[in-house]
Formats: C-alpha cells, sequence, structure tokens
C-alpha cells in the first residue's frame, strides 16, 4: 500500500485522534486537514518501512500543539473592538511633519533659530536662553516669540495660540 492510500484508510482514525484533542468535531477536521497537508507535503522524507501511523499521529499533535500555543497569543475580537484601541498610528506622518519642521527651522535666521531651539527643543527657561545668547530677557522672549510666528507661517499653522505662548505673552 503506498502513502497515499493508507493516509486515506488513516482518516478516521486521525480524525477521533484530533477530536479527542481539541474537543470540537469542526476544529478537528480542520486539524486532520492541516496534517494531511503536512504529510503530502513532507512525503519524501517519510521513510517506507516505517510506522505511517505514529508518523501522522505526531505530525497531528505537532499541529495541534502549534494550534494551541498560536491561540495562547490570540484574543476573540469579531468586531474589532479590541483592535481599535490597540492600533498604532502610522509613523509615516510624524518623519513628514519633522521634515517640515526641520525645514522650516533652516529658514529662520541664526538668532531666532537658536533662542526657538534653547527654549523650545531644549527646555531652557527664557531667563537660562538669555544668559546663553548673551542678550536680555525681553530680546531672548522677543526672538523665541517671533521665531514661533515664523514656524507657524511657513508650517502653515493657524492660530498662532496654538503653537505657543499667546499674544499677550508674546508681546512681553
Amino acid at each position: 500500500m503506498d502513502l497515499r492510500d493508507e493516509l486515506v484508510a488513516f482518516l478516521p482514525s486521525l480524525r477521533a485522534f484530533a477530536i479527542s484533542l481539541c474537543g470540537n468535531p469542526d476544529v478537528a477536521d480542520d486539524l486532520v486537514q492541516d496534517t494531511v497537508e503536512r504529510a503530502w507535503r513532507a512525503r519524501d522524507r517519510f521513510e517506507p518501512g516505517t510506522n505511517v501511523h505514529a508518523w501522522l499521529f505526531t505530525i497531528l499533535r505537532n499541529a495541534f500543539l502549534s494550534r494551541c500555543r498560536k491561540a495562547g497569543r490570540e484574543i476573540d475580537d469579531p468586531e474589532g473592538i479590541h483592535a481599535g484601541r490597540i492600533a498604532t498610528p502610522a509613523a509615516q506622518e510624524a518623519w513628514l511633519d519633522l521634515a517640515d519642521l526641520r525645514r522650516a527651522l533652516a529658514e529662520l535666521s541664526v538668532e531666532l533659530r537658536e533662542a526657538i531651539l534653547l527654549v523650545g527643543a531644549e527646555g531652557l527657561s527664557y531667563q537660562e536662553a538669555a544668559e546663553i545668547m548673551g542678550c536680555p530677557l525681553g530680546t531672548a522672549k522677543s526672538r523665541v516669540c517671533r521665531a514661533r510666528a515664523h514656524l507657524a507661517a511657513i508650517l502653515g499653522v493657524v492660530p498662532i495660540e496654538e503653537v505657543g505662548p499667546g499674544t499677550a505673552l508674546c508681546a512681553a
């Protein structure tokens, strides 16, 4: 009897074993089908004269254990509610925004770029930035305010209040 005939003849035993493992006839049928597919793909590795039934039972058992491990990592989410909560926004937009910001920063004068980077990116206070730039506090605040306004204009962000401090602080 060749391997194909033995596979067909052994299907009822495989199905019974699969049902005993998983307890669900529908899942067992899928498991048997998976087993037969795996066995057929690996038929060149089967050694004639060895126990084909043990070989098939081993394939079925390994397929069952693989499904169990996979099921342990998955959750049932037919409505997509869980997936919707853990979805990660696309990173491409962030990279494009960063590229736009770099381009806009390059268009600022050295004084304005230095001021906005010290206060905005480094998180320094206006006083600390003024000391580093060697200018009065009011000049540092003015540079930061003008830099924000220029960046907002270059990037098309309106109104400016969404970018930084309000107009009252910029006036100071």
